[in-house]
């Protein structure tokens, strides 16, 4: 009874109670990011929930209530998210406090500029200049590098217009809607 109670005093107090499928995607998600990205479990975990809480921008009281974490924990983390431009806050006129939701700008693919793989092999190739009278062996992993570098400047703006055109027709499939009664399908 006092599990139910609690639960009841936190949906009123702070809207929807999140589901145990999202806050089991908040913790992959953490997880994820921690392992891969070096991200502290807790700015992962915020950022795998705000992809999927509702409403899609939340406080940071209720991101915290959400979440079991203190406001420290939350704050710290949205700043974090906030470097990154994977996270904002917005207020609305009137209003006291932040709105905590994802960045547009998060959605955007990162590292396609061909002058960051330029500086890159530029980078690469100074070290290979130390090493001008090195063995190849001692050279071998700099040369990749450079290679990489290279390769990835010249490739990837092709790829982020593949990818741009690919997610335009995303977009007009989404919101095309059907036009004669047999092309809606019934699951």
């Amino acid at each position: 009874m006092t599990q139910i109670c609690a639960i009841s005093v936190r949906t009123a107090i702070f809207g929807i109670v999140p589901s145990d499928t999202q806050l089991i995607f908040a913790d992959h998600v953490g997880r994820f990011y921690a392992r891969r990205y070096g991200f502290p479990p807790m700015a992962g975990r915020l950022l795998g929930y705000l992809f999927v809480c509702d409403p899609p921008q939340q406080t940071i009281d209720e991101l915290g209530e959400a979440l079991l974490a203190s406001r420290s924990a939350i704050t710290g983390a949205v700043k974090l998210l906030e470097g990154y431009r994977m996270a904002r806050r917005t207020r609305m006129a009137g209003e006291r406090v932040d709105r905590v939701s994802l960045d547009p700008a998060s959605q955007q693919p990162q590292n396609f500029d061909s002058a960051l793989h330029q500086e890159h092999a530029a980078l690469f190739r100074e070290g290979l200049a130390l090493l001008a009278d090195a063995p190849p062996e001692r050279r071998a992993p700099l040369e990749e590098m450079v290679a990489l570098a290279d390769f990835l400047s010249e490739r990837l703006p092709a790829l982020l217009n593949e990818w741009h055109a690919h997610r335009d027709e995303l977009r007009a499939r989404r919101t095309k809607k059907p036009d004669r009664e047999e092309d809606v399908h019934h699951d």
